[in-house]
């Protein structure tokens, strides 16, 4: 269990970092800083009687600290151990007025403290890059991560027990000192008692018993002072668990709250709870221990407080600290694989379920417990490496395609930015498209500040502009073809309709997957065009709301899709009380539409099939305008977009590579990839 590695990195040479190194750490030591004073100002700018809510448990006009009978009868619902009440409870009138700032100021000193111990615990060996990095990048990863903003907000005590335990691990001398500081944490949060074992099974029995006997006296310390609290929270409510006012609650991520929302309820849900804590448990203290013995102490004891995060009867959002350390954790054997892991986690503790995942029926019962599942896998099933692995340190490297000369000596922009021959890990090429997805529709909305009614008198304004300049370019035919097509050509309404709602996610999403297969070369070079593209529309939404010009009164356009709007409500039409309508500029419709077609274009082989991707886009701007969706310039911003995201990826990576095989080369089915074949050659593409 002695942790050689807190000694600090011994890789790397003793001499000066380099330059760029220097001004790496110190943009990251600069981002670490811009968080930390972010999180500083969305509390402290918060009114009084709405920050610090949990906070007001204690020191509020009807918290613990005015209550002279029981600390559970307070109004305010108090659902700490009588241990965390009765060292709260001394504190004088003056020292509480000044809780609130001396709060939040110490809550922000316990984060920087707690990512200078997590990096200093990082298993050996480490490079001087990642040894170097790796304090500013973990200070930044708890300052976003979802429970330390909501310990920051509500006042909560939950950052305290994970940063003890990580001193008793790394930082104190003697195994006495290391247990009384993780029973002390126990004291506060009972399921940390479960580090004893990890500590007994280990070889540091002293700390094993240190901690519990610490745990013993704290808790019978506040048995003897407050003994009806004491019965209350041990007996009464079983260890706290009765005090969460609604354990069934998707912020409940134990078992506990996941058997609830399952609608198992009563004898069976304990018996049910008991079975898969005792499983859960006896698995992840294995794992654990076999971690802790190679060497891999931080991983350990990520893994234990994953343990505890599940068995406990509740673990709320602000408690789920713990699964953010098993990012330390080394799975997969490529090197492009070593990020999957770490990712999933930042992700599930950094952004809405929601996000994560869309929301459907069937989906529910992952995206309400993704942070368990988390927790869960992270205690049970990750195949974490050992150091004793050869893949620990030198892991499968990455096929890289040989560097093309391009047109422009400046080009590439980023070097090390290198074209991958290989395709990416599909889960997270998935999650990128779900997390980018849900970027898109929650910027949409806030470019109106979250309402229809909000934005609508700007986004009219910015259609009569559109609409005059149209005029003066002799382009305005919007509302000639809208009115041709619904009363001269009925089935050309229809199909206009069907192409607009149905191909417009389809057909890329299509293009992506069979990338994905047969081309993954090909893949990440369209992939990231269309990313930056989607990037500037984002920009486009935000910085112009403009109404399409079947939400423009007045105009008579008519709405083929979604039926007549009532112009006289805030809100109108099917989808304006869903989502932002009024991101017209520029039209995704068609630049996405456009995406494909030069994508096709350049990669298909036979003429037949570069036509076919021609046509898409130009049946998507015929689909926009005939249905009164999009105004023709909406079109060319759209356009501009694109233009610009492939531009951007050849500027930053330099220009496309192409795979092709021998066999390939002489005779290439239509619609085969060449990248689809093991035994690749890579070749350069013209210049430019």
């Amino acid at each position: 269990m002695a942790n050689v590695e807190h000694r600090g990195p011994v890789s790397g040479s003793a001499g000066a970092v380099t330059g760029r190194m220097s001004a790496a750490r110190a943009g990251l030591w600069l981002v670490a800083a811009v968080l930390a004073v972010r999180q500083l100002v969305a509390v402290l700018s918060t009114p009084r009687g709405e920050r610090l809510a949990d906070l007001e448990t204690w020191i509020g006009p009807q918290g613990v600290l005015h209550v002279k009978g029981s600390l559970y009868d307070a109004p305010d619902r108090f659902t700490g151990t009588p241990f965390a009440g009765l060292v709260l409870k001394p504190l004088s009138r003056a020292a509480e007025q000044a809780l609130g700032w001396g709060w939040t100021f110490g809550s922000l000193a316990l984060v920087v403290v707690l990512g200078l111990v997590a990096a200093r615990a990082l298993p050996q060996p480490v490079s001087r890059r990642t040894s170097l990095l790796a304090a500013p990048v973990a200070i930044s990863l708890l300052m976003l991560s979802l429970p330390v903003r909501d310990a920051f907000t509500t006042g909560q005590t939950s950052i305290i027990p994970v940063l003890l335990v990580l001193l008793g691990c790394f930082t104190v001398r003697g195994e006495k000192a290391s247990g009384v500081l993780i029973g002390v944490a126990a004291a506060l949060q009972p399921t940390v008692l479960l580090f004893a074992p990890l500590l007994w099974f280990t070889g540091r029995r002293r700390a094993a018993v240190s901690s519990g006997v610490t745990f013993a006296a704290a808790t019978g310390l506040a048995w003897a002072a407050m003994p009806h609290d004491a019965w209350t929270y041990w007996v009464h409510h079983l260890a706290g668990a009765g005090l969460a006012t609604n354990p069934a609650a998707n912020a409940n991520q134990s078992l506990h709250g996941m058997l609830l929302r399952f609608g198992i309820e009563g004898p069976l849900e304990i018996a049910l709870f008991a079975l898969l804590s005792v499983t859960v448990a006896a698995l992840g203290l294995r794992r654990a221990v076999r971690y802790a013995r190679d060497g891999q102490l931080l991983l350990a004891v990520a893994i234990t407080g994953c343990v505890a995060v599940a068995v406990s009867p509740t673990t709320w959002q602000h408690q789920l600290l713990w699964v953010l350390l098993a990012v330390v954790g080394q799975v997969g054997k490529r090197a492009s694989d070593r990020y999957m892991w770490p990712v999933l986690v930042v992700l599930a503790l950094t952004l809405p379920s929601k996000m994560m995942l869309p929301n459907m029926t069937f989906l529910e019962p992952v995206r309400d417990n993704i942070v368990l599942i988390a927790a869960l896998a992270a205690a049970c099933a990750v195949p974490f490496l050992s150091r004793t692995s050869p893949l620990f340190r030198t892991p499968l490297p990455t096929d890289y395609a040989a560097p093309v000369p391009a047109r422009w000596t400046w080009v590439p922009l980023v070097p090390v930015w290198r074209r991958v021959v290989a395709r990416p890990n599909l889960i997270l090429e998935l999650l990128l498209i779900r997390v980018g997805y849900s970027a898109y529709q929650q910027v949409r909305l806030a470019a109106t500040g979250g309402t229809i009614s909000g934005g609508r008198a700007t986004a009219e304004a910015h259609g009569h502009q559109v609409h005059s300049i149209e005029k003066f370019l002799h382009l305005d035919i919007e509302h000639w073809v809208n009115h041709a097509v619904v009363q001269h050509a009925t089935w050309l309404k229809d199909f206009f309709n069907f192409y607009y709602t149905s191909f417009h996610f389809v057909v890329p999403l299509s293009l992506l997957a069979y990338m994905y297969v047969r081309r993954p070369a090909d893949y990440r070079w369209a992939r990231s065009a269309l990313g930056f593209a989607t990037l500037l529309a984002l920009i486009g939404f935000w910085a112009y709301p403009l109404a399409p010009p079947r939400l423009m009164p007045g105009l008579g356009f008519i709405d083929t899709v979604h039926g007549a709007q009532d112009f006289s409500k805030p809100n109108y039409g099917t989808l304006t009380q869903l989502t932002n309508q009024y991101a017209a500029m520029p039209s995704l419709h068609f630049g996405w539409s456009l995406w494909c077609g030069i994508v096709i274009v350049v990669l298909a082989r036979r003429k037949w099939v570069k036509a076919l991707g021609l046509i898409h886009p130009l049946c998507t701007v015929s689909a926009i305008v005939a249905t009164g969706n999009h105004w023709i310039l909406d079109a060319v911003g759209g356009a501009t977009v694109v233009g610009i995201g492939f531009f951007l990826t050849y500027a930053l990576q330099g220009p496309r590579v192409r795979t092709v095989t021998a066999a390939a080369a002489q005779a290439e089915p239509d619609g085969e990839s060449p990248g689809a074949h093991s035994n690749q050659t890579i070749l350069p593409t013209a210049k430019g």
